[in-house]
């Protein structure tokens, strides 16, 4: 006769430090179909990450025509402007979509894991558990650091759970990494 298997008690969600929420949006994006059911409370971005990524993409909007008009003008080659404005358009696709996608962003902090989440479409929920994890890292380029947010990365063993949570302010970029650091430092786990 098969058994069940018995799983450890699943502990209470983590305390979020307060500035996890300054500032991000205030309702996550969720998909049409039914969702998990998590134990815990939604963390989301702030919306300066959009501002941010739209400023970088018209920069690389700008790159192109730039491009392209030096290849006609200079080498007298009007071809250039066919995969510049294949590129252009989904560019401006991306650029439209792109607000909708930052509200759809979101983190939880559960009891042995974190869990990221992502996309309306073509929807990724990953879980990390807290013991897992090996590094936990924070990045910004120059525009982030004019706009005041981060990518916090959080790696492990495997190389498909790493996760990368873009947009955090720099505070709640550090006060989430602060805080993975403490409780993973409680939750080691071995192979």
């Amino acid at each position: 006769m098969p058994t069940e298997p018995t799983f450890p008690e699943s502990r209470e969600p983590i305390a979020s430090p307060a500035t996890l929420d300054e500032g991000t949006y205030t309702e996550l994006r969720e998909p049409r179909g039914p969702g998990l059911a998590l134990d815990g409370a939604w963390h989301q971005i702030s919306p300066k990450y959009v501002v941010s990524q739209v400023v970088q993409e018209i920069l690389a909007l700008a790159l192109v025509v730039a491009a392209a008009l030096v290849v006609t003008l200079v080498f007298d080659q009007t071809w250039a402007w066919i995969p510049a404005g294949i590129i252009l358009v989904f560019q401006v696709g991306g650029l439209i979509i792109l607000p909708r996608q930052a509200k759809a962003l979101g983190y939880m902090l559960r009891g042995d894991d974190i869990v990221f989440r992502k996309g309306i479409l073509w929807q990724r929920m990953v879980a990390v558990p807290y013991g897992r994890m090996q590094l936990i890292d924070i990045t910004h380029g120059p525009l982030d650091r004019v706009f005041g947010v981060a990518k916090l990365k959080m790696v492990t063993a495997a190389a498909s759970t790493g996760v990368e949570i873009p947009g955090l302010s720099q505070s709640a970029a550090e006060a989430l990494r602060d805080t993975l650091i403490e409780v993973a430092e409680t939750r080691r786990t071995g192979l």
